[in-house]
């Protein structure tokens, strides 16, 4: 109680639920986890673990190989994370640094912007398709998480829907489509 956490530590605070990690452990679960909706750095892990420690929501164990040492969650970190947890989440703010390059177009010449496109359009259709496929992997069983599927599924309509974006595109920005030009870039 007390302590006000922000997204990165509330969400370091949420993998060590699971068990002790090593900040390098936390960064390669956050990769894989979360990577995908939400960016943590290194050095950010780092940097919370350290404020987290003197604050007493986690503990640091004894340095095992390579000076790597776990950390675990503390009756005091599950507390602070139960209140961040429970708190209405942020409105999301959109980064997407193909709109803003799209935004400022005109300055570039057509030949680049399509060809920044059709890279941006092959990154959306690859992370679809692996979507689908952990998808898949999940299943449909009653142990699989429910909250995974969920954070998956929204995954897989986001890229349908930025897909979708991509094909109504005006011509006019080199991207070789035309208005009625409706076809499914990904498969269903």
């Amino acid at each position: 109680m007390g302590h006000t956490l922000n997204a990165t530590a509330g969400s370091l605070l949420g993998f060590l639920h699971d068990r002790p990690m090593t900040g390098w452990d936390l960064v390669a679960a956050a990769q894989q986890r979360i990577g995908e909706f939400w960016s943590l750095t290194r050095s950010q892990v780092y940097r919370e673990l350290a404020r987290m420690a003197d604050a007493g929501l986690v503990e640091a164990g004894q340095r095992g190989t390579r000076d790597k040492r776990p950390y675990q969650i503390t009756d005091q970190g599950r507390e602070a994370f139960a209140d961040w947890i429970r708190q209405p989440p942020a409105a999301e703010t959109i980064r997407f640094p193909l709109l803003l390059t799209i935004a400022f177009g005109r300055h570039l010449p057509p030949p680049t912007l399509a060809g920044h496109i059709a890279r941006h359009r092959i990154v959306h259709a690859d992370r679809l398709t692996a979507y689908q496929q952990q998808r898949r992997q999940l299943g449909d069983t009653a142990d699989t998480d429910p909250h995974a599927v969920a954070t998956l599924d929204f995954g897989i309509a986001y890229e349908r829907a930025v897909l979708d974006w991509f094909n109504d595109l005006p011509p006019d920005l080199g991207t070789g489509g035309s208005p009625g030009d409706r076809r499914s870039p990904y498969p269903r």
